[in-house]
This record gives structure tokens, sequence and C-alpha cells, in this order.
């Protein structure tokens, strides 16, 4: 038992090196930030150029995962708390429909929106992003696979790796999109 303990110690320092992250069979529950795999089981991954040439044509649905800015604790309650948040032009922000909660309501409201916003197609392409080292997108990548969404791709460079060579804008929550815990988005 003794010796293995360094080789379990080699094998994490191995996982969690960027490019060296095995891929998890289910979704990922531990931090939201962090080295993610380099592939998604069922999607296709997209660098910088890839999803350019992607977006000439037909756009796929273009979805931001990424968290709500939370106001800060030392704020006063009634100080004027207006984040904004940037993104790819023409993204759907889906505040936090990267976790990879099981709940019952999570995976419901995952499951009804994305029919929506896809009208029921399973076949029309879906990207997924959030920021780079972001377990979110890669999370619902997964999810959608799951979902029978047969052109869902993975943008792991998020955000910052479209603003590196591209324009951003600032979009708003998805109105639609209740977030975890019930709670509706009020952006």
């Amino acid at each position: 038992m003794r010796h293995l303990a360094p080789l379990a110690a080699a094998f994490f320092l191995i996982a969690a090196t960027p490019g060296k992250v095995p891929e998890p069979t289910d979704l990922w529950q531990g931090a939201m930030h962090g080295y993610t795999p380099n592939t998604v089981a069922g999607a296709t991954v997209l660098d910088t150029a890839a999803l350019s040439k992607l977006l000439v044509g037909v756009p796929p649905l273009m979805v931001d995962v990424a968290e709500a800015d939370k106001k800060p604790a030392g704020m006063a309650a009634t100080a004027l708390w207006m984040p904004a948040h940037r993104s790819i032009p023409g993204a759907t922000w889906l505040p936090g429909a990267g976790s990879g909660s099981s709940e019952a309501s999570f995976v419901d409201a995952f499951e009804a929106r994305f029919a929506a916003l896809m009208g029921g197609d399973r076949s029309k392409p879906i990207v997924a992003f959030c920021h780079p080292e972001c377990w979110g997108s890669w999370n619902a990548a997964k999810r959608l696979v799951g979902l029978g969404y047969t052109k869902v791709y993975w943008y792991p460079e998020g955000m910052e790796g479209w603003q590196a060579q591209h324009d951003t804008a600032i979009v708003k929550a998805d109105p639609q999109w209740p977030v975890f815990g019930g709670k509706p988005v009020t952006q």
C-alpha cells in the first residue's frame, strides 16, 4: 500500500497539467476553473480559427454558460451594482448552465431551454463556451451530447480566446433561463 502513494501522486501531477486531464465519464462535479480535457466525447472541439469558419453562413446557436458576476461581499446592499457581461456577439447567455448538477429542477430546465432555443431540432449546430480552463462549457457540451444533440461543438478558448482576435459585445442573460436553484434571472 505504501508503494501506491507515489504512483497516485504522480498520476495527479500528470492529470493536473494542460493537455493531460483525462476525460471524466460523467459530468464534472469539482471546481469549475482548472485544467480541462482536450476532448468531449461526441462533440467537436473548436479553436478560434475553426469557430470563425463555422460562423460564416448560417451561424450555430452560440451558448455562453459563464457564471454571472456576484456582487462583492463588502458592497453595501443599497450600492448600485451594474455588471456588464461581455461575450461573443450574438451569443445566448445562460448563466450557470455549465453546472454539473444532477438536481431534477436543473436538468429539466436545461433540457427545456435548449429544446426551445433549438426549436426541437437536435441536428442544428450548437457551440458551448465559457472562459478558458472552465469546466462549465465542457459540462454543457457533454450534457447536450447526452440529450441527443448531434452537432455539438465545444470552444474551450472561451470568450477570452475570441476577444484576442475579434470584437466582443455586452449581452444580457437569457430572460427565459432560470438560474439553478429556481431563482429567475433578473438582468
